[in-house]
């Protein structure tokens, strides 16, 4: 379980964040010899409800900060009990981002361990605030980390959101990745992809691989990272 209580944080945060009870897994994402950990990424797992129905519920709510600081927060310490050497992939809100004073504390609580350890991973909902993504950013980039779009092909997240973020990784979404050994509509899609990304100098993740033959057919596509049950199941 994620305690909060001790944080740096605002009292009216520190309440929220009081409610809820959550904890994390773990899932790998590897290199393309299949064994290589490149990092983790960390998913939120509350003890009471699924993370859809916590989500809505905050949603609804229009708290979803609280959950934007308790993704941040929370996966960082689950991340560094767990003792993981590897970079730790943490999902964010493309709406929202941690006020200053978050980032500050969120800095002062876990100091410079943090530097070039994170992939911030930019999910495909609810909307895109360049506003919130600009501070992002320069956050970011200024510890050494690295910006992610996450499921890529799905929600909002698109090539056009790839070229305004300009990240240092995509992430395919699942639904361009399975089947593709043999569907050729996919196959071409993908090359495509991987040609421009790579083009850019951004990494490409295939999520959610659950075949040998995905994972074999993508490897000779030359996608660089690669995520799903058949290499690695959340721990």
């Amino acid at each position: 379980m994620i305690y909060y209580d001790h944080l740096p944080l605002d009292g009216d945060i520190l309440k929220a964040l009081r409610e809820l009870s959550i904890n994390y897994v773990f899932q790998p994402i590897f290199q393309a010899d299949g064994e290589t950990v490149y990092a983790w990424e960390a998913l939120m797992r509350p003890t009471d409800m699924t993370v859809t129905e916590l989500i809505e519920k905050y949603s609804k709510r229009d708290k979803l900060h609280v959950l934007e600081v308790a993704t941040f927060f929370g996966a960082m310490q689950a991340y560094f009990l767990r003792g993981y050497q590897q970079r730790v992939s943490i999902n964010s809100f493309p709406s929202d981002c941690m006020k200053q004073e978050e980032a500050d504390a969120f800095l002062e609580y876990f100091g410079e361990e943090i530097r070039g350890r994170m992939i911030i991973e930019n999910l495909e909902y609810p909307y895109f605030s360049e506003v919130h993504w600009q501070e992002k950013d320069r956050s970011v980039r200024s510890m050494d980390n690295l910006l992610a779009i996450d499921d890529f092909g799905c929600g909002i997240n698109d090539i056009g959101i790839v070229n305004i973020t300009s990240p240092h990784i995509v992430k395919l979404d699942r639904e361009l990745i399975s089947g593709i050994d043999h569907i050729s509509e996919k196959q071409e899609r993908v090359k495509d992809l991987v040609l421009d990304f790579h083009s850019k100098g951004i990494l490409v993740v295939a999520e959610g691989v659950e075949e040998k033959e995905e994972f074999d057919y993508l490897v000779g596509l030359g996608v660089d990272l690669y995520q799903g049950y058949y290499l690695g199941r959340p721990e």
